[in-house]
Order: C-alpha cells, then sequence, then structure tokens
C-alpha cells in the first residue's frame, strides 16, 4: 500500500518547493501501479492454487475406481488429540495418508457417492508395490465427529465391514472445556462455560431426532453445543458394538498419548499389525490456551461422569482414571 507519510513528506519538501505537481503525479501513479501488481500477484498465485487443487480434486475422482478404501479409522474424539495422533501415524513407512485428515464421509458427505470418498486415498498400484516388496501396506483417515453419530457406524457397516476402528478418549471434563474454549475462539460461543453447560439440553433438544428422521440433516447445534453428551463415551461406543465386534476397536486415552507417546503409538501399530516405528516429530497439534475452570464447576462435573466414566471401564474392561 501507498505510504501516507512519505507522499505527504514528498509533497511538502519537492512539490510544495518547486511546485512540479506533474512529477509527484507520476510518482504517485508508480506507487499505485506497484500496489495493484503486488496485488495482481497475490490474486494470481491464489488462482492457481485453486485451479490446481480443482485439477488435483478432479483427477482423483476419475481414478477413484482404481484406489483403495480405508484399512482404519479414527473414529474420535473431538478435542482429544486425533490431528496428533494422525499426524504421528502417517510417518510410519508403512502407513499412507490420505489427502486431508478429515474427509466426514460418512456423516456430512454420504449422499456424495463412495467414488468421491476413494478419491482421498492411494492407488492399488501403491499397494500393490508395497506387497511385492512384502511390506504391509495401510491407509486410514480420521473424522472425530463419527463416533457421536449414530447414523455412521451403520452406514460404516456395510462398506467397510472389516475397518480397523481406533477411538482416543480425554478426560471428558477436560474434553468438554477444550471443546467450549474453541467455540469461544472461533466467535461461536456467548456464554460462559457454566451458562453454557447449563443450556445445552435446551440447545440439542430434537436435533438428533431431525438427524435420525432426514439422514441427509446434519444439525449444527448438536456439532457446536455438545460439550457434555459427546463425553458419554459407553452411551457411544454401545451403538458401534452392535455393527462392528470388539475385536475391531482399539480405544486409548489422550492422557497416555500426551505422557508415553511411544508405548501408545506401539500398541496401535500392533493392533494394525505394521512393524514398530519410533516415531520422531512428536509434536502436538492443535493446542488451545484458556482460563482455568472454576473449581466448583469441575467438582460438579466430576459427579456428572462419575456413573458414564464406570460404564466406560466396565464395558471395556479397562479402568480409564478420570476421577479427578
Amino acid at each position: 500500500m501507498v505510504n501516507e507519510g512519505k507522499l505527504k513528506e514528498f509533497r511538502r519538501l519537492f512539490v510544495d518547493k518547486h511546485n512540479n505537481t506533474e512529477i509527484f503525479s507520476n510518482f504517485e501513479k508508480l506507487q499505485n501501479s506497484r500496489t495493484w501488481l503486488h496485488r495482481h500477484k497475490i490474486i494470481h498465485k491464489i488462482y492457481k492454487r485453486i485451479l490446481y487443487g480443482l485439477i488435483q480434486r478432479r483427477f482423483r475422482y476419475l481414478t477413484a475406481p482404481i484406489r483403495v478404501l480405508p484399512d482404519f479409522v479414527i473414529i474420535g474424539c473431538q478435542k482429544c488429540a486425533t490431528t496428533s495422533l494422525y499426524d504421528y501415524l502417517v510417518q510410519h513407512p508403512n502407513i499412507a495418508a490420505a489427502t486431508q485428515k478429515e474427509i466426514h464421509y460418512f456423516d456430512s458427505n454420504y449422499n456424495i457417492g463412495i467414488n468421491w470418498y476413494k478419491s482421498f486415498f492411494p492407488t492399488v498400484f501403491s499397494k500393490n508395490s508395497m506387497k511385492c516388496a512384502k511390506q504391509k501396506f495401510v491407509t486410514g483417515e480420521a473424522s472425530p465427529m463419527y463416533i457421536f453419530n449414530p447414523i455412521v457406524p451403520k452406514r460404516m457397516s456395510k462398506i467397510l465391514p472389516n475397518v480397523k476402528l481406533i477411538a482416543i478418549l480425554r478426560n471428558p471434563i477436560d474434553r468438554a472445556y477444550s471443546h467450549y474454549s474453541m467455540q469461544v475462539k472461533n466467535g461461536y460461543e456467548k456464554l460462559s462455560f457454566e451458562e453454557a453447560i447449563n443450556f445445552e439440553e435446551k440447545r440439542i433438544a430434537g436435533e438428533r431426532e431431525k438427524e435420525e428422521k432426514d439422514e441427509n440433516y446434519v444439525s449444527i447445534n448438536l456439532r457446536d453445543y455438545s460439550y457434555l453428551s459427546r463425553g458419554l463415551y459407553a452411551d457411544q461406543l454401545k451403538i458401534w458394538m452392535n455393527y462392528f465386534p470388539k475385536n475391531q476397536f482399539l480405544v486409548l486415552r489422550t492422557e497416555d498419548l500426551e505422557n508415553n507417546p511411544k508405548h501408545t503409538m506401539n500398541q496401535i501399530f500392533e493392533f494394525l499389525e505394521v512393524p514398530t516405528y519410533e516415531i520422531h516429530a512428536l509434536k502436538k497439534m492443535n493446542v488451545g490456551k484458556y482460563s482455568v475452570m472454576n473449581t466448583s464447576t469441575r467438582k460438579m462435573l466430576i459427579d456428572y461422569f462419575k456413573m458414564p466414566n464406570e460404564q466406560l471401564n466396565k464395558l471395556l474392561n479397562k479402568n480409564f482414571d478420570w476421577d479427578n
């Protein structure tokens, strides 16, 4: 942009003294033309990126019949380190990444069709080349909304009956507060945390029923304001286990991934039947910064989640140790 201060100084020292308005006019035009050219270059770069992306997406869609379906899916949960987990996984030489982590085919994009879904994954040639080298080939995606949507397991079981399902779960109190803080940061939440959890039931009332009646309906309120509801993990997993056997699930704690990432990743590699591999880039992704929760609110939520957490422990025969 034109520097107004420099223009005023130039006018004072040169134009006003020498009355050379023509030179000043040419100088101003030059500055404006440079600004326009700079903006034009930026627009051109954006245009090229969009065009390249469209061409690439079109190519991948046309080649969908020769692309593979995922071997694993990280089904959730939101704000439980799914982005970090997926980033660690695809560093393994035997695990190929999808073109994007969150595809949301089985919830938001199901009506687009299976070829659209397949277009995000590698080709069968990539898989076969690994097989020829006597190497295991695995690919997958991570859409953390899946676990919370009861329509998804029914849809997924029809297309991916043998898929391996990974769920990473966080202390539901911390998950809820992180979810709330993200909504505040993004400008979607104006209430205090205490007000938001008190109004949650009213905000999401009837939304699940709408989704069940119309499979193309996507509830914004359920996505944005289900702070406590998403932490009722046992209820969600029970629905999934009506469609998939327990041996196709690996359920992890976010706290274990943070505190002992090497052991946790080796658990996953064993589950996916790929060789043990040391992940070196263990950077935490999408880490939020927010104020400390009120002590009285936390105590109330400890009581609220006590029974649901016990149900989860019983369902999976595992102690998640979230009593504080």
